[in-house]
C-alpha cells in the first residue's frame, strides 16, 4: 500500500513543522488517564450515533475491512514532545461520516473510548483526511498501550484530542466538553498556537 505523506500539514497552521514549545523525540512515550483497558475481539464494536441518518455498529473485522489509507504524520503531545514521521493506517474520518450520513444540524463530535475517556472536536476539525481511525502503526498492529485495537490520530491538534481505545463517535448538535477539556485543558488544542490549557 502506498504511503501518503501529510507532514506538510503544519504549513496551514504555522511556520515550522515542530510547533512552538515542543521537542522532537525518537521514542513514543505512553500517556493515558489510567490503565490499559481489556478488549475482546469477538465482543468489540464500534458505534456511530447522534445526528446521523444511519447509526452504525461495526465489529472489528467490519471496521478494518472499510476502505483505508496509510499516511505519514507527525504526532504532538500536549506535554511538550513531538514524534515526527509516524506511519498510521486506518479510515479517514470523512469516510466514516459519509457512511453514517451526518445530518446538517451536526456541529460537534464526541469520541468515546473503552476506558470511559471522551474528547471533543468541532465537526469541521474532524472532516479532514488526516484525522484517522487507525489500527496500524509503522506496519504493525497498533500496540495496546498506544490505543490498540483502534485510536484516533489528529496531527493538526494535540494528541489528547485523538482518543485511545476508541469504540464510538457521537455527532452532536451542541458543543460538549470531553474528559480533559472539563479539567482545564484547551478546547481548541492547536499546537502552533500553544493552546495547551484553557
Amino acid at each position: 500500500m502506498s504511503v501518503e505523506d501529510v507532514t506538510d500539514l503544519y504549513e496551514e497552521f504555522g511556520d515550522d513543522r515542530l510547533p512552538p514549545g515542543q521537542r522532537e523525540t525518537s521514542k513514543f512515550p505512553v500517556l493515558s488517564k489510567g490503565g490499559t483497558p481489556a478488549w475482546d475481539r469477538e465482543d468489540w464494536e464500534f458505534t456511530v450515533t447522534g445526528a446521523v441518518e444511519d447509526e452504525l455498529s461495526l465489529s472489528f473485522e467490519e471496521f478494518t475491512s472499510l476502505e483505508s489509507v496509510t499516511q505519514r504524520q507527525d504526532f504532538h503531545c500536549v506535554t511538550g514532545w513531538s514524534k515526527l514521521d509516524c506511519e498510521f493506517a486506518g479510515v479517514p474520518f470523512p469516510r466514516l461520516a459519509d457512511l453514517a450520513g451526518v445530518r446538517d444540524d451536526a456541529v460537534h463530535v464526541m469520541f468515546h473510548a473503552l476506558d470511559g475517556y471522551t474528547t471533543n472536536l468541532p465537526l469541521e476539525d474532524c472532516m479532514r483526511e488526516e484525522v484517522l481511525f487507525t489500527w496500524q502503526y509503522d506496519g504493525d498492529d497498533l500496540p495496546r498501550e498506544h490505543g490498540g485495537p483502534l485510536r484516533v490520530v489528529t496531527p493538526h491538534r494535540y494528541a489528547y484530542k485523538g482518543a485511545k481505545w476508541v469504540d464510538g463517535v457521537e455527532f452532536l448538535t451542541e458543543p460538549e466538553r470531553g474528559y480533559w477539556e472539563k479539567r482545564g485543558y484547551s478546547n481548541t488544542a492547536d499546537p502552533w498556537a500553544e493552546d495547551r490549557y484553557s
